[in-house]
């Protein structure tokens, strides 16, 4: 949800990438991709956990695409695993399901972004070349199924923060899945007045990103 840049930084090296995924049709598929791009190379594909760590150390990517179920292994125990390890790596996390305790926990552990499997691939480039350490982008679809889902456990009994008339409309925005650049559009302000309405709402949702702030706001029914 962060914004992302127009274009690849000019002058850098294409970014090293190491793709994460049993279904070994979709993991050639994806490298095949990669080949095909100026900005990105795929440095390897691992298929089970041992080989992600044996890989990362090795062969030094800068992104990792990770799928949440491996056969064998948790896709997100890895993930904090090799950022642990790693905190300047990026990792951009698949899943193949909408599920808030997958979101929270690729939020809190590090990832910087989360899509779904079955997206486009132009979109799974673009997270692959732009998403950044601190920054967390979720796919707006996999977004609207999260904030939707009528899980028991995703009301709260703690008393709603009370919200400025803009503060709502920037987190109904952010409820969309618009970046800060789109809102500050959408809203004729700033792109740095908006982000003080950001971090204002990240500040009385206690939420470490825009995502969990928006969450946080579907539990106390600030956003449909």
């Amino acid at each position: 949800m962060d914004p992302l840049p127009s274009e690849p930084d000019d002058g850098s090296a294409p970014a090293r990438v190491l793709v994460v995924d049993d279904h070994k049709t979709f993991t050639d598929l994806v490298v095949m991709a990669l080949a095909g791009e100026a900005d990105l190379v795929c440095v390897g594909a691992a298929h089970h956990a041992s080989a992600a760590r044996t890989m990362t150390s090795e062969l030094d990517p800068d992104v990792v695409l990770m799928d949440v179920n491996l056969k064998t292994d948790n896709g997100l125990d890895l993930t904090e695993e090799l950022l642990a390890a790693r905190p300047e790596l990026r990792v951009v996390v698949l899943t193949a399901h909408s599920d808030v305790e997958v979101m929270r926990r690729a939020a809190r552990i590090g990832a910087c972004a989360l899509l779904p499997k079955d997206g486009s691939l132009p979109e799974l480039l673009d997270a692959l070349r732009y998403s950044r350490p601190g920054g967390f982008r979720v796919h707006p679809t996999l977004l609207h199924a999260l904030i939707t889902e009528d899980a028991g456990g995703l009301k709260s009994s703690a008393p709603a923060p009370s919200l400025t008339a803009q503060e709502q409309r920037v987190l109904e925005l952010l409820a969309e899945g618009r970046d800060v650049r789109g809102i500050s559009r959408e809203l004729d302000i700033s792109v740095h007045t908006c982000r003080g309405y950001v971090k204002s709402l990240l500040s009385k949702l206690d939420a470490h990103s825009q995502l969990e702030a928006v969450v946080v706001a579907r539990t106390h029914g600030l956003v449909r």
